[in-house]
């Protein structure tokens, strides 16, 4: 973060006037300063008052007036509790006393994470989450959790997990950008979930953005790892095919193996993707160092689960929610995924450590080495995902498995590091393109959007050229 403020407060400098002069004009609207993110975590009491054992079976939160949050989610101690049961929350809109329905937040949300055996998975930090939910600007809140109710031949319901505390996440607002709004009241009532920024067609790739001083490999990577890249811009440009340390370990750059040959003729263009300076990321909140795996070999698909009511323009303030959320709620070392992508296309840098590099994320329980998670913003179990962003998909995976000579229709062997489909150690034979359920019994990437994978492995295909 101290790089990202760096780089953009500027040198101010006092203009003595003349006597007499007039005021000068105003020159031009006055862009929106930062504002920093922030957390609200209150603990959830038994409903009732009761401190009798089956107050432990439902927990919640009274409507009350808070400070002013844009996402959601309930935590609790042990990472590796379920919580068997519902969670449901309401929320205020900012400045209308408007109260929404009642939205039940997704509570198998174990499956995204970093693998239990590894030092980001064993860390004392970690805590169970559910799934966020984006609400839009809110300041107030009303939760309820129950515990799903006794099965056949069991003698009581089950309890919650210990230490249930209700999340409540402010993005903040990165320079130049406008205020949060909220759905419920919304700058355009006309078009209140932004459905008017999404494109019939894919997006086409606009001309390159230079980054910093150059657009070479290593002054692209050490911007964006230090937090560099001009704020609120696409910060990463395309095409680029990655710097020569992303080849193979031990092999001299331009020697003419199988396997260069193979990534030279099937590498496809670097799509834009937007930085994480680009999208606001508060580097002071992340782990300062990063882990890596030796090599990409498949892509998970994945949404985020957090509701579709965003517009396109509000897509980095859900992206800073959710890395808040992954990191200082849940006890994550980084946001999850490597990259997200929103209804417009738009690819953003998920986990720090460089675009180019096999970063291990946090994204399928069980495989996160040699893999890379892409996530799509929304929830697409009844909502079909948009063609940009299906083309969006197509044209990083088409970029990134060619980076490490892979094709996008072929299948793979990638060791499961543990999980509910697969035990530890077993060698899984997969998609390289793959949905988050391919390796975890999950809902994720919903429905409509794991439909869609057939078509993304055809289209990466042709973005290599095969």
């Amino acid at each position: 973060m101290r790089g990202f403020l760096a780089s953009s407060i500027g040198v101010s400098c006092a203009v003595l006037a003349l006597p007499l002069a007039p005021p000068a004009a105003a020159a031009g609207p006055v862009a929106a300063a930062a504002v920093p993110g922030s957390t609200q975590s209150l603990p959830l009491a038994p409903l009732t008052g009761s401190r009798a054992p089956e107050a432990a079976t439902e927990r919640g939160l009274a409507p009350q007036t808070v400070r002013s949050f844009s996402l959601v989610g309930v935590v609790w101690d042990d990472p590796a509790a379920r919580l068997h049961g519902h969670v449901r929350i309401r929320t205020r809109a900012d400045g209308t006393g408007r109260w929404s329905g009642w939205q039940e937040l997704e509570v198998r949300n174990e499956d995204h994470g970093p693998d239990p055996s590894t030092r980001e998975g064993s860390s004392r930090r970690m805590r169970g989450a559910t799934a966020p939910l984006w609400v839009g600007a809110s300041d107030g809140v009303q939760v309820s959790v129950r515990a799903d109710e006794a099965g056949s031949g069991e003698t009581r319901a089950p309890r919650l997990p210990d230490g249930l505390h209700v999340e409540l996440v402010d993005p903040g607002r990165a320079p130049g950008e406008d205020a949060p709004a909220n759905p419920a009241n919304p700058a355009n009532p006309a078009d209140p979930a932004g459905l008017a920024e999404e494109p019939d067609g894919p997006v086409t790739d606009a001309p390159d953005q230079a980054v910093g001083a150059g657009t070479d490999a290593e002054t692209i990577t050490s911007a964006v790892e230090a937090g560099l890249a001009p704020l609120n811009g696409l910060g990463i440009p395309g095409p680029w095919k990655g710097p020569e340390e992303s080849r193979k370990p031990g092999r001299a750059a331009g020697k003419d193996t199988p396997t260069e040959r193979t990534r030279q003729a099937y590498a496809a263009p670097r799509p834009r993707i937007v930085s994480r300076s680009g999208w606001g990321a508060d580097e002071s909140l992340r782990e300062p160092d990063f882990l890596y795996t030796d090599t990409v070999k498949a892509a998970f698909v994945h949404h985020t689960a957090t509701g579709n009511n965003y517009t396109c323009a509000q897509a980095p303030s859900v992206i800073r929610s959710i890395y808040r959320y992954h990191v200082v709620s849940s006890g994550w070392r980084d946001i999850g995924y490597n990259f997200l992508v929103d209804r417009c296309g738009t690819i953003y840098e998920g986990r720090a450590g460089g675009v180019e590099k096999p970063v291990q994320g946090a994204h399928t329980l069980g495989f996160n080495s040699d893999t890379t998670g892409i996530a799509v913003i929304g929830t697409y179990s009844s909502t079909a995902p948009t063609a940009a962003a299906v083309d969006a998909i197509a044209r990083l995976t088409a970029w990134k498995l060619g980076l490490f000579g892979v094709d996008p229709r072929a299948k793979t062997y990638l060791e499961s590091g543990g999980g509910n489909l697969y035990p530890k150690g077993e060698n899984v034979r997969l998609n390289v393109i793959s949905g988050h359920r391919d390796g975890f019994a999950t809902e994720c990437p919903g429905r409509l959007l794991y439909g869609e994978l057939g078509l993304i492995r055809l289209k990466a295909a042709r973005y290599q050229g095969r």
